[in-house]
């Protein structure tokens, strides 16, 4: 009997927030592997807001997911069968399989991994493309000096995480913006940030002012809206932003700037950037991080979900914050 791939399509396109039947869950037949190609059996599918900007056939810095195929998405799990000879089964890999149990590949974008000292998960998070984005925007744009103040939006995700982490090592003061009380006292107990400030308190405004009370010297922004309001207020003179994500405005929603003359009269850097144009910097970033997270100096948290099945769920949490930390889903 051929054996099922399970398979979540993207089927509409969401017309303001994203909903679950958006999706639809198939279940198609595993072909034959053909000369030159691997199959790897997913364990983990990392979900990331990236993904609700793809759902929107609008432009942007990538071409939309299209309809009734395979949700983008990270994945990292084993090879199952080979046909490569670059690759054997009981090889663990990191690939672009998205939201399905099994993945077929040429070998193009497949990359090898050891999981002796770095847990298989880490690869879809703090060794992965989200702790490469905190990497790149905290070095290449921020370049943080001993003493500033760097602030971080969503710090308890699995970016912000590693930017307030990385933050403290240059000699920083770290402050983190989260959703809570939990994650805030997280933060600063678990990953180590000076400060956090809860912006569903009410008073995020004057929680910052008090938190930042030498002014802010580097911001990275995940979150936009009335933080970036708020993070602007605060800026010192020849201040740099990394601009890594919008969530607060991924539904669709217009959002202005309430005092976008702060830019000029503070002279600030403000520069967004997606990752994945800066592969030079990759190795080096991945080196750095993967050394930490294996002697258990890079501290991190998941929220994962189990089963393919409950991934729309997770991912509609992850655009409203539920999730706590990483948020993946455990496919086996």
């Amino acid at each position: 009997m051929t054996e099922q791939n399970r398979q979540i399509l993207l089927v509409s396109r969401p017309e303001g927030e994203a909903r679950a039947d958006n999706f639809r869950l198939v279940e198609t037949p595993l072909a034959p592997l053909g000369d030159g190609q691997v199959r790897v059996r997913n364990h983990y599918l990392s979900l990331d807001p990236y993904m609700r900007g793809r759902m929107n056939d609008t432009k942007s810095y990538a071409p939309p997911q299209p309809l009734n195929e395979v949700m983008i998405g990270g994945t990292v799990g084993e090879v199952v069968e080979s046909k490569h000879p670059k690759f054997k089964a009981g090889d663990k890999v990191v690939g672009m399989f998205g939201w399905q149990d099994y993945g077929t590949s040429d070998g193009t974008n497949l990359k090898v991994v050891d999981d002796t000292h770095v847990p298989l998960s880490a690869y879809l998070g703090p060794v992965g493309m989200p702790g490469v984005t905190g990497w790149y925007g905290l070095n290449r744009i921020i370049e943080p000096k001993a003493g500033e103040t760097v602030v971080v939006s969503a710090a308890s995700g699995a970016v912000g995480g590693v930017v307030g982490q990385l933050a403290k090592a240059a000699g920083c003061r770290a402050v983190g913006i989260a959703g809570g009380e939990d994650k805030c006292r997280y933060v600063v107990e678990s990953l180590g940030f000076d400060a956090c400030v809860d912006y569903k308190a009410g008073k995020l405004h004057e929680d910052l002012k008090a938190a930042v009370p030498n002014g802010i010297d580097g911001y990275f922004e995940n979150v936009g809206g009335e933080v970036l309001d708020a993070v602007l207020l605060r800026m010192n003179a020849f201040g740099r932003i990394a601009l890594c994500g919008m969530i607060a405005g991924y539904d669709g929603a217009p959002l202005p700037l309430k005092r976008p003359a702060l830019i000029l009269t503070q002279r600030l850097k403000l520069q967004g950037f997606i990752v994945s144009e800066h592969m030079e910097d990759w190795p080096q970033a991945l080196a750095q991080l993967g050394g930490l997270v294996a002697q258990k100096k890079l501290h991190y948290r998941e929220s994962i979900a189990l089963g393919l099945e409950n991934a729309p769920e997770a991912f509609l949490g992850l655009l409203k914050g539920r999730n706590f930390g990483k948020q993946l889903v455990k496919l086996i």
